[in-house]
């Protein structure tokens, strides 16, 4: 148990390190419009071109967020997406200085927004798989995704449209440059697209499938599911083989993605001769249960 909290801890202030590295030296020299309060952060340290306004409004943000969590998700996700946001305080105000590509619209602008969402998005990733998160949109995200079901990467797109508006306002103000603005929003809006998907490919905590299995053995499977996921359940559906003419039955279960692994590896160890398979679904009631971030 020891252990295992000291390499989640370990793995959570990595998140918080590699989203450092994501905002320093990809995401803010591009001069895209972060989501959530994020966003707001860095649209005025733009407007102001002051690095260390960003640092200064984040700390804000984000300890009025933590107030959130707490009441909201819990005290031991609170906590850790604490450690992860002071990662990255503590790593955007130490690291040096490079310059990796240049943020102009006709050089690498491109090369410096999608790295940085693929790294954003990952980052992301590893912080909820270890109940924590790198904070802002993450922590309504984690709490409507309990409550609705909904991928966490489908908050950050929501809160994007605010922040977004809110930069490019900011944006019009210092340069009154429409054309630029229009590409800001351009790159703006690869970058958000890029860090969600790639957060919703990596965490699939509150991802839906169905599980379906072909079996002789329904009963041992069953009982088997019970027993290593508790909490799930399943229906049993009576069959016949069209081509063999023997006896068959069928069980449906509703899982996350996170969870089906587990599953499979109970479906093989029990019966190696079950026939199985498994899809996303969509539309799964409010009533189906998913296991809290504690």
């Amino acid at each position: 148990m020891l252990l295992k909290k000291a390499t989640d801890y370990i793995t959570i202030i990595f998140a918080g390190i590699l989203y450092a590295i994501a905002l320093k030296y990809f995401i803010l020299p591009s001069k895209v419009i972060l989501t959530g309060t994020e966003g707001i952060a860095a649209s005025l340290s733009y407007y102001y071109d002051d690095y260390w306004l960003f640092i200064v409004l984040y700390i804000v943000f984000q300890s009025l967020l933590m107030i959130f969590a707490y009441f909201s998700v819990s005290k031991s996700f609170t906590l850790r997406t604490i450690m992860v946001v002071g990662t990255v305080i503590i790593f955007l105000s130490l690291l040096p200085e490079f310059s990796f590509a240049k943020p102009e619209p006709h050089n690498e602008r491109i090369i410096l927004v999608i790295f940085g969402g693929i790294l954003a998005g990952t980052a992301k990733a590893i912080a909820f798989q270890k109940n924590g998160s790198t904070g802002d949109e993450d922590i309504p995200g984690a709490y409507f995704a309990m409550k609705y079901l909904k991928p966490v990467g489908k908050i950050a797109v929501v809160a994007a449209v605010f922040s977004t508006g809110f930069g490019l306002i900011m944006e019009y103000l210092k340069t009154s440059n429409f054309e630029y603005i229009i590409n800001t929003l351009m790159y703006t809006s690869i970058y958000i697209f890029i860090s969600a998907e790639t957060l919703n490919n990596l965490y699939n905590k509150f991802k839906i499938t169905m599980v379906v299995i072909i079996t002789k053995k329904c009963d041992q499977i069953g009982d088997a599911i019970t027993s290593e996921l508790s909490h799930r359940t399943y229906t049993k559906q009576e069959g016949i083989g069209g081509k063999s003419g023997s006896p068959l039955r069928m069980i449906r279960t509703i899982i996350t993605k996170e969870e089906l692994t587990k599953i499979i590896d109970i479906v093989e160890k029990t019966d190696p001769e079950s026939f199985y398979y498994h899809h996303d679904i969509e539309g799964v009631s409010r009533r189906y249960y998913i296991e809290p971030m504690k």
